[in-house]
């Protein structure tokens, strides 16, 4: 069963339709990052609609530990959801803050449950430092951030998640002992052709009708800039949640988050030849299958 911590989010909504359509889901947490904590809960809550479910939906941090980051707004759109205009949902967040939920259900689910962490790691940070010893209760932690090898999609070397508040993604790598990365460069390596990707889109129900609304800007976004396809991170990482055996090829790596570079602050700096004498604390996916990749995208969206 997943716990996923969100911060939706166009690719954000691709990887919860995924996990929708493949798994159970106990609960949503969500943080401010592509888009102002407002609209990451609104649109959290618009896709339990969608999909039918009464999954909880907890909100949490509006904004990164320590220094304030700009969101992805001009690619998501103001409202994360590529300003298209969707009806509100029916449906509220729950009183309870993210951070608390995420003790609480893990607590309530020893060892059941897999987390998966898709935006700004600050409500998993902060869940850290009031309960250390939460690592113990999670069966696996898969994360989607970083740029293993510095080349990244904020700054030069910083991907957005981490990026966007490093000091909650320096807390959770030192505090975990072993989690999944899945990052930036690794989503580079696995876009989906446009062409197949709106044929998908045709093919689908009324999940992908509403994923053709909110991802137009984004697929403008995408071939202004010349991108061989639609680049899908989040999507990418719930394909190795759900598909662990689609991975082809990881390395197990130490991995430290930069805090106060001028240049490189938020970049994951990966130990690749073991210089620092530190055990390996992730599993860093390389590549996968990308049929398989492409077949739980077309799930997700009701084709087939």
């Amino acid at each position: 069963m997943l716990l996923i911590d969100t911060d939706p989010g166009v690719d954000d909504a691709l990887a919860l339709l995924m996990a929708y359509a493949h798994a159970d889901v106990a609960a949503l947490t969500i943080a401010a990052g592509n888009v102002g904590l407002a609209h990451t809960v609104t649109n959290a809550l618009r896709l339990t609609e969608l999909v039918a479910q009464n999954t909880p939906v907890f909100a949490g941090c509006a904004e990164p530990l320590v220094l304030p980051a700009a969101d992805a707004a001009f690619v998501h759109g103001e409202d994360g959801f590529g300003d298209a205009e969707l009806p509100l949902p029916r449906r509220s967040a729950e009183i309870e803050h993210a951070a608390l939920a995420l003790i609480r259900l893990t607590r309530e689910r020893p060892g059941a449950l897999t987390l998966v962490a898709l935006g700004p790691l600050t409500n998993l940070a902060l869940a850290l430092r009031l309960d250390p010893s939460l690592p113990q209760r999670v069966a696996r932690l898969v994360i989607m951030g970083g740029a293993v090898t510095g080349r990244g999609n904020t700054s030069v070397p910083a991907e957005f998640n981490i990026g966007f508040d490093p000091e909650a993604a320096h807390i959770v790598f030192s505090a975990w002992p072993q989690f999944e990365l899945v990052d930036w460069e690794a989503t580079l390596r696995h876009g989906i052709a446009m062409e197949r990707f709106e044929a998908l889109l045709a093919a689908g129900d009324a999940r992908a009708r509403l994923y053709d609304a909110i991802s137009r800007k984004i697929r403008v976004f995408m071939r202004e800039r010349g991108r061989p396809g639609l680049v899908l991170a989040d999507a990418l990482a719930m394909a190795v949640v759900l598909a662990p055996d689609c991975v082809t090829r990881a390395e197990h790596r130490h991995v430290a988050i930069e805090l106060s570079g001028s240049l490189t602050r938020g970049a994951t700096v990966v130990d690749w030849d073991g210089r620092s004498g530190k055990a390996p604390n992730a599993r860093i996916v390389l590549e996968l299958d990308q049929s398989r990749f492409e077949s739980l995208i077309a799930g997700a969206l009701g084709v087939g």
